[in-house]
């Protein structure tokens, strides 16, 4: 059966107005612009390389690399290949990580932890791009190694892959969230105490 011209325009549109309005909740945010030079027979050619950090601020998250002949090509290449890389990471009260967690990528190591209210993001450029994002508000993070903005970005990335919710932690266990969320309070307790002695 011959498919009719209009029903297949207008499927086509409804699948573009789905994209953009999936493109709408996502901010993203430029890390790093980095300009290429590749030596031809009559001189050299510029090109640009883009890293994009893409999220929801709601605990999704992505990073993406795009290299083009001008800028805004780039940034529009990085920020696609970003969103289809995108990572759920599991917030406490939606606003700080739920433990310490340390990655790596490289020679760039990070050490992530999780921080009272009103802390604040603590964080340097590229690893603050990632946790703006992410959508997390306080939060204390150390980059040691490189400082090359991608190692940077991967390890902080390896870092937030280790993120887990009590939920799933006492599943595994057989116990009952109360029980981990407890013995969280207990812990963070104790080092207040150790901190005024």
């Amino acid at each position: 059966m011959a498919r009719s011209p209009e029903g297949g325009g207008r499927r086509g549109r409804d699948r573009g107005g789905d994209r953009e309005e999936r493109d709408s909740e996502f901010t993203d945010k430029l890390v790093h612009i980095n300009r290429v030079a590749k030596v031809v027979k009559g001189g050299k050619r510029f090109g640009f390389a883009a890293l994009v950090v893409v999220g929801d601020l709601k605990g999704r998250v992505g990073f993406g690399h795009g290299k083009a002949r001008e800028v805004p090509e780039a940034i529009r290449k990085a920020t696609e290949a970003a969103k289809r890389n995108l990572t759920r990471v599991p917030l406490r009260d939606a606003r700080t990580l739920h433990h310490d967690s340390a990655g790596r990528h490289g020679a760039g190591k990070v050490v992530l932890r999780s921080a009272p209210p009103g802390t604040g993001i603590i964080a340097g450029g590229a690893m603050r791009a990632v946790f703006e994002m992410l959508g997390v508000q306080d939060v204390v993070a150390k980059s040691l190694g490189s400082t090359n903005p991608y190692n940077v970005v991967r390890a902080t990335f390896d870092a937030l892959k280790h993120q887990e919710n009590p939920r799933g932690v006492a599943a595994r266990r057989n116990k009952k969230v109360s029980d981990i969320v407890s013995r969280r309070r207990d812990a963070s307790a104790s080092a207040d105490v150790n901190a005024e002695a």
